[in-house]
C-alpha cells in the first residue's frame, strides 16, 4: 500500500510539473509555429499551434532584413557588443568581488554601502548623466556606451553575487597560498578564480540574456542603421503607418533565441551548482 501511495504521488507530482511546464513554453512554442503561418493566418487562428501549411518565406523576408541592412548584420551588432559586455563584466565584477571580500582598505564599509545601493537604482535614474557623458565625449552612435560601462565595475548585482560566494571560500586557502609565498593577486588567480567557476558561468548566463536582450540602452546611443543590434532590428518591423509584418517578425523574433536556449543548455549544470553550492564540497 505504501508503494503505491508513492506511485500515485509521483504521478501527480510529474503531471503536474509537466503541464506548469506546458503553460510557460506555449507562448514560445506559439511564436515559432506562427512564425511558419501565413500572415492572416497568424491571429486568425491563434489559438492553433499547427500552421496550415509551412511557410519558410517568413525567415527568408525576416533575413532580408530593410533596405541594403539583412538581419545577419544585427546578429553581428548583437553577438559584438554582448561578448565584449560579459567579458568585462566577468573581468571587473570578479576583481571587485574579491577587494570587497578578502582585503582590508580604508573607507570598505563605506564603498559597500554603495555599492548596495546602487543595486536598488533604476538605471533610469543614471540613463540622462551618462548620455550627457559620452555625448561630451564625442561616444554616442557607437558600441562604447554599451560596453564600456561593463569593463569599469560591471553590474553590482553580479558583484554582490560574487562577493557572497568567496565568502564561502575557507580563508585558509589563502594563508595556506601566502606561506608558500603566493601574492595578493596570485591567491587571486590560483585559488580563488578557479573556485568562481560555477559563479562565473551564472555571471555569464545572466549577463548575456540581459545584454542580447536590452532595447533601452541601443535605442538611445545607436542612430546608425549599421549599428543596430538585435532588439532595434526586430522593432523595425513595426510601423505604425504601413503595419506590422508579423510573419518576419515573429520568424526572426525565434532564431533571436537560439544564442540564449545554446548558452543556457551548454552551461546549464555550472548554473545549478553556482546557485545550489558555495563552491567547495
Amino acid at each position: 500500500m505504501k508503494k503505491k501511495h508513492s506511485s500515485f504521488s509521483n504521478f501527480i507530482y510529474y503531471t503536474f510539473v509537466i503541464l506548469f511546464g506546458f503553460v510557460m513554453v506555449y507562448p514560445i512554442l506559439w511564436m515559432i509555429m506562427s512564425s511558419l503561418k501565413p500572415e492572416t493566418e497568424i491571429f486568425g487562428n491563434a489559438s492553433s499551434l499547427i500552421p496550415s501549411q509551412l511557410l519558410f518565406e517568413n525567415y527568408a523576408r525576416g533575413w532580408e532584413g530593410f533596405g541594403r541592412t539583412g538581419f545577419d548584420l544585427y546578429f553581428r551588432n548583437s553577438m559584438i557588443v554582448t561578448s565584449l559586455v560579459v567579458i568585462g563584466t566577468v573581468l571587473s565584477a570578479s576583481i571587485v568581488a574579491y577587494g570587497f571580500a578578502r582585503l582590508k582598505f580604508r573607507f570598505k564599509p563605506i564603498l559597500f554601502a554603495c555599492l548596495m545601493a546602487t543595486v536598488m537604482l533604476p538605471v533610469q535614474i543614471t540613463l540622462i548623466p551618462q548620455y550627457i557623458l559620452f555625448h561630451n565625449l564625442g561616444w554616442v552612435n557607437t558600441f562604447i556606451p554599451l560596453i564600456l560601462p561593463a569593463f569599469l565595475g560591471g553590474q553590482p548585482f553580479f558583484i554582490f553575487l560574487l562577493i557572497q560566494f568567496i565568502r564561502g571560500i575557507p580563508r585558509e586557502l589563502d594563508e595556506a597560498a601566502i606561506i608558500d609565498g603566493c601574492s595578493t593577486f596570485g591567491i587571486f588567480t590560483r585559488i580563488i578564480l578557479p573556485l568562481l567557476k560555477p559563479a562565473l558561468v551564472t555571471v555569464v548566463i545572466f549577463a548575456f540574456m540581459w545584454t542580447w536582450d536590452d532595447f533601452l540602452a541601443p535605442l538611445i546611443y545607436l542612430n546608425n542603421a549599421n549599428l543596430h543590434t538585435v532588439t532595434l532590428g526586430l522593432r523595425n518591423f513595426m510601423d505604425a503607418d504601413s503595419g506590422t509584418n508579423w510573419g518576419p517578425l515573429l520568424a526572426m523574433s525565434s532564431l533571436s533565441l537560439l544564442p540564449q536556449l545554446i548558452l543556457f543548455a551548454f552551461f546549464q549544470k555550472y548554473l545549478v551548482q553556482g546557485i545550489a553550492t558555495t563552491g567547495l564540497k
